[in-house]
């Protein structure tokens, strides 16, 4: 048999050093992240098994067992699913074969409990034995290997581990946990059932257990009944039970299912540690039949915005495991939603092209992403409770349900926001209701609060537009040369500051009848807002500066598509805009950090007349200067640099001489 010495890889190394030196507190997940691979691993050959039958070998019924040996110290999970070859041991329990891994790294915060739920989230679980154990030995074989051709792979957890061949007759893996002293408990029936009713409660397969039962001590004197005996105790009886329901929790009616467990599973097959905002659980039938538990976390993963990162539910068909992230039955902008969804009419062996084809799944995707909407929507309803009474004097009663849900769909909306926004672009069936559910800050407050219904219930009359404006930060928004006459006629405007924001917007142009407009678009018109004497008063400004704004226009050629008077700006004395069909600086500059082409575009220059420094460039001698000067500190308003800033620097200075 061949046996040869390993290094882990570095990352491991580094992870195992931190788990060895006690960081962890919550020891018991071990055990949850230990039964969840062994399930797993059962899930995968009844998954490769639709093709290979052979692979169950003698052994078709799937099951996990437990055992510990009190006086060797040792813990052993089992399972029968389909085990390791050796090179998938060395591969396996040797790398974490994830680009995350240095993230996980990051993510420590030296908060043990925080950091204990990491385990897991990071495809790192099997590690967490070393939580409890000083050497870890894992026997395994492959379904449909010999039984010669079985491995043995062993590790104190410190910088290597051995790997050797043996002969093992059952397929499957066995974990042999050999415990330090502080973790002696784990040697105790009662605790281990303890903690597998907490964590793997749900898991569909039975977890099995040798029964055990009270003997009582032999006699002190054999020839005395009255003589006393040695100490009792609990004895194997050589029979095993099942100590979970092994029943898929979405498969039991909802009224035996408690928030606990609902909870408990959620933390399960998401590895968040926290519970989830809120969740459903529904049988779906008709022309296609499906039973969906979907859960809306509470935090957004580290890795949210990584494109390459699987994202989607776990896909059951009649209740076999199919695959982990189904990404077709879920649109890429929900990819937040956990969850599991069982197929009753997909065939067994879908494959992922068959995924992006089916009728049924597009059926499927549909129903569900109007479900999440449907959370979503109920969370917002309950956001907020006004506890003052209404126009007849009575005050609402709350009850504790809709008490419970206050607030969470702003905590909600903090985390994904962003990422529902993707879905203007992405679901038109769907874009009214996705509008309802935006939130933004305002003119009127800085809070991400503002819906477009609350807006328009408090527009002014005779305010033909919801008004808008992107930019980088909310302190670039709030102060935006832009906002001058609507803040001076007291006129909301939305101020949104998601980078997605830009884009989103070029799919939804109303709400409910209302136009969009950005205050950074084309010339402002404020319509009956604006009183007949402004508007001559500007039409008589524009024609007295034509002279200057032809000089204008010659000066900034390269520059500027055009210059002309504002009626936006009040206290600035210029602002940069585009034309309505145009794209906005913010979204050209956001495309050019991003290493993508954008369109080159040249903004409009718009001046205040009545402004000091714009009054000083009639007949200055350096109107050249100040031209420039004034179109690069309106490109610096807007969160923009001069393409030229050592030119700005020097200009300014000889101003400033």
């Amino acid at each position: 048999m061949s046996k040869q010495t390993l290094s882990f890889q570095a990352e491991v190394a580094q992870l195992l050093h931190l788990v060895t030196h006690s960081l962890y507190s919550n020891q018991e997940i071990f055990l949850r992240e230990l039964i969840s691979n062994a399930s797993d691993a059962c899930d995968k050959l009844r998954f490769e098994a639709l093709d290979k039958p052979a692979l169950y070998e003698d052994a078709p019924n799937l099951e996990v067992r437990v055992t510990f040996d009190k006086a060797a110290k040792m813990l052993t999970i089992t399972d029968n699913g389909i085990g390791m070859s050796q090179q998938e041991a060395i591969d396996h329990l040797g790398t974490i074969a994830k680009s995350g891994t240095k993230d996980f790294m990051g993510k420590l915060s030296g908060d043990q409990k925080a950091d204990a739920q990491l385990i897991g989230q990071f495809g790192v679980g099997f590690y967490s034995g070393f939580i409890v154990a000083d050497k870890i030995t894992v026997e395994s074989r492959r379904a449909g290997l010999k039984a010669d051709e079985g491995v043995r792979w062993i590790s104190g957890g410190t910088g290597d581990f051995e790997v050797e061949t043996i002969t093992r007759a059952p397929r499957g893996t066995s974990i042999i946990l050999h415990l330090r002293d502080d973790a002696e408990e784990y040697l105790n029936a009662w605790k281990l059932k303890q903690v597998i009713a907490k964590y793997s409660d749900h898991i569909s397969l039975p977890i099995l257990m040798e029964k055990e039962e009270w003997k009582d001590g032999e006699l002190i004197n054999p020839n005395d009944e009255n003589g006393g005996r040695q100490p009792g105790g609990m004895v194997k009886t050589g029979e095993w039970e099942t100590i979970n329901k092994a029943s898929a929790l979405w498969t039991r009616p909802k009224k035996d299912i408690t928030d606990e467990q609902y909870a408990e599973f959620y933390k399960t097959i998401s590895h968040d540690h926290e519970a989830p905002l809120t969740w459903a659980h529904n049988r779906v039938e008709g022309n296609t039949e499906y039973t969906q538990l979907l859960y809306i976390p509470a935090k957004a993963p580290f890795d949210l915005w990584n494109r390459d990162k699987k994202a989607g539910v776990k896909l059951y068909v009649k209740r076999v495991f199919i695959m982990d992230d189904a990404e077709a039955l879920m649109p890429t902008y929900l990819r937040f939603v956990k969850g599991v969804i069982d197929s009753a009419d997909l065939p067994l062996n879908v494959s992922r092209e068959l995924l992006q084809e089916s009728r049924d799944v597009r059926s499927i995707r549909e129903g569900s992403t109007k479900r999440v909407l449907s959370m979503l929507e109920d969370l917002a309803k309950h956001d907020k409770h006004d506890a003052a009474a209404g126009a007849d004097g009575v005050t609402d009663v709350v009850d504790a349900d809709d008490k419970a849900k206050e607030g969470k769909y702003t905590a909600f909306y903090a985390e994904f926001g962003a990422v529902l926004k993707e879905g203007l672009g992405e679901d038109f069936g769907n874009r009214e209701r996705l509008a309802k559910l935006l939130r933004f800050a305002s003119t009127t407050s800085d809070a991400v609060t503002v819906g477009f219904a609350d807006y328009k219930a408090r527009m002014k009359e005779g305010q033909e537009a919801i008004y808008y404006i992107t930019a980088d930060t909310l302190a670039a928004a709030k102060n935006s040369p832009q906002l001058e006459v609507f803040k001076k006629k007291g006129i909301e405007v939305l101020l949104m500051t998601d980078r997605v924001d830009e884009w989103a917007l070029n799919y939804l142009h109303e709400f409910d009848g209302t136009p969009l407009q950005s205050v950074a678009k084309g010339a402002v018109d404020l319509g009956k807002l604006q009183d007949e004497a402004e508007k001559k008063a500007a039409e008589e400004a524009a024609e007295a500066f034509k002279p200057v704004l032809a000089k204008l226009k010659e000066a900034l050629k390269d520059k500027a598509e055009d210059v002309r008077v504002t009626t936006r700006l009040v206290d600035s004395p210029a602002c940069l805009v585009v034309q309505d069909d145009g794209m906005s600086t913010q979204l050209a500059r956001m495309l050019k950090q991003a290493g993508q082409q954008a369109p080159e575009t040249k903004p409009v220059l718009e001046v205040n007349a009545e402004h000091a420094l714009v009054k000083k460039l009639d007949g200055s001698v350096h109107f050249h200067d100040l031209a420039h000067i004034l179109f690069d500190q309106a490109l610096l308003a807007e969160g923009g640099l001069p393409e030229d800033p050592a030119a700005y620097v020097k200009r300014v200075n000889a101003l400033l001489a």
